[in-house]
């Protein structure tokens, strides 16, 4: 019969966006918990459940850094149908793996099916997901990645950005996507795809390279370089010396 270990320990966690607060974490187990004073680690086996004051996480192999004492915890490295949650850090996810580093936010999460959901963006992929909470950065990688908000939609095999927070909501700073194959963003009512996409929110302007085609208001417009103004609603579209701009315009009255 598996024993169930039930630890209740008052935990000091030290991070960057609350005060320093006595809390109370409970981790439950069914394998029991190693500790490695040296290496300054414990690790906590089956079925593992972890719920505390700022976030819960559930994993099979859940592996704690800590700095000075086990309430002081650094990092958490958790493996095999991760589920993670934090209120206090607006995040929530999972994944076949995932590793959290406290005081910096630094999330990752891999493997197939992966997700995470931080304020109003959504992120998946079979791959790898990197988020720092704190400065925006963010990178998506791997087979069916994409990103997804109210306003965008986002597909490439190689995405990467920044956000920033806007009114408890976080805003895309800048993107860029490339695909070996086709990258495609929709946003509003304009599709777009290329092999490579940039969008600068300074300028307003996104940048569409090599096989571009620009989808809108029934017009459907092909050539080798693109850009859109999405502060002035303008585009523009450009091709090398073999190939020609092609437009084609759907009749949708009928």
């Amino acid at each position: 019969m598996n024993i169930i270990i039930k630890l209740i320990i008052i935990l000091l966690i030290t991070i960057n966006v609350v005060s320093k607060a006595v809390g109370k974490t409970e981790i439950t187990t069914e394998e029991g918990i190693e500790v490695y004073q040296d290496s300054k680690y414990y690790l906590l086996k089956k079925n593992v459940h972890i719920k505390s004051d700022n976030f819960n996480l559930k994993g099979d192999i859940v592996k704690i850094f800590f700095d000075k004492s086990l309430y002081d915890i650094k990092e958490i490295e958790a493996k095999g149908s991760v589920t993670f949650d934090s209120s206090e850090f607006k995040i929530n996810g999972n994944g076949e793996y995932l590793n959290f580093k406290v005081s910096s936010e630094e999330i990752i999460i891999d493997g197939l099916n992966s997700k995470l959901i931080t304020n109003n963006i959504n992120m998946v992929s079979d791959g790898i997901i990197k988020v720092n909470n704190l400065n925006g950065d963010f990178i998506i990688k791997g087979k069916n990645s994409k990103l997804i908000n109210e306003n965008i939609l986002i597909i490439g095999d190689n995405i990467k950005g920044g956000f920033e927070n806007d009114f408890n909501q976080k805003e895309i700073k800048y993107l860029d996507v490339d695909d070996k194959e086709i990258s495609y963003v929709k946003n509003l009512n304009t599709e777009m795809y290329a092999k490579k996409i940039n969008f600068d929110s300074e300028s307003s302007l996104i940048e569409l390279k090599d096989n571009v085609t620009i989808i809108r208001d029934g017009e459907k417009i092909k050539g080798d370089y693109g850009t859109l103004d999405t502060k002035n609603n303008s585009y523009k579209i450009k091709s090398n010396n073999k190939n020609k701009v092609i437009v084609i315009i759907e009749n949708n009255d009928e």
